[in-house]
């Protein structure tokens, strides 16, 4: 059968219309990727992003800890109440209640003398999830990163490094915490090479119930 060769049959010629249709999209589209976003867009995304409900604030209850804390070191010796104004830092920078204690513990020193065995006692509170507390009443918290290096609390000397070792093992479990990285390294009789280098997330009262509950 002999076929004009400038008729279109029908699949060509709808292959035809469907390949100008397409290029078609393809160009309105890379077009609308250059244009900017109209004042119109945006506010319709603000509006969305208004519209989100903000996390509230967890409910917790404070948890009331009592420790006798007996510093083990090679590097710093510390007075009694050097020890128990050194711990009272860590504490409050963890995220203990405002009226921690930390007392100087029963000493062979005298006050302000140094001991090899020097021992602090310590009472305060931690705020944990209302599931998993059994006291107090409930208040609001938040999660909140706590880091411990040199000078951070204020005080912190690289001199403190096994203390802060210390802490970290025998104290800091008694805090609701999570992510706990620790990468310090303490050198014994030597501060040099020493490291203090901990983070973690602590979960502590808001501002306005960090004093509430006592």
């Amino acid at each position: 059968m002999h076929r004009n060769p400038f008729t279109l049959d029908r699949l060509t010629l709808r292959a035809g219309v469907l390949g100008l249709a397409g290029a078609m999209l393809l160009s309105t589209a890379a077009l609308a990727a250059d244009a900017p976003a109209s004042p119109a867009m945006l506010l319709s995304t603000a509006a969305l992003a208004a519209d989100a409900p903000a996390s509230p604030a967890a409910r917790g209850s404070w948890q009331t800890h009592k420790y006798s804390f007996q510093f083990l070191g090679f590097t710093s010796t510390y007075s009694c109440d050097g020890l128990a104004d050194r711990l009272k830092e860590l504490l409050l920078g963890a995220g203990a209640r405002v009226d921690a204690k930390s007392q100087p513990g029963a000493c062979a020193a005298p006050f302000g003398r140094p001991d090899k065995f020097a021992r602090a006692d310590l009472t305060f509170s931690t705020l944990a999830p209302l599931a998993a507390a059994a006291e107090g009443k409930p208040v609001k918290g938040a999660w909140r990163t706590v880091i411990f290096s040199a000078h951070s609390p204020r005080d912190l000397q690289i001199g403190d490094c096994e203390l802060v070792e210390q802490f970290r093992q025998q104290v800091l479990p008694m805090f609701t915490t999570r992510n706990v990285v620790s990468n310090t390294t303490c050198i014994p009789n030597q501060e040099s090479g020493s490291v203090i280098d901990l983070k973690f997330d602590s979960f502590t009262a808001l501002p306005a119930a960090a004093g509430a509950s006592r």
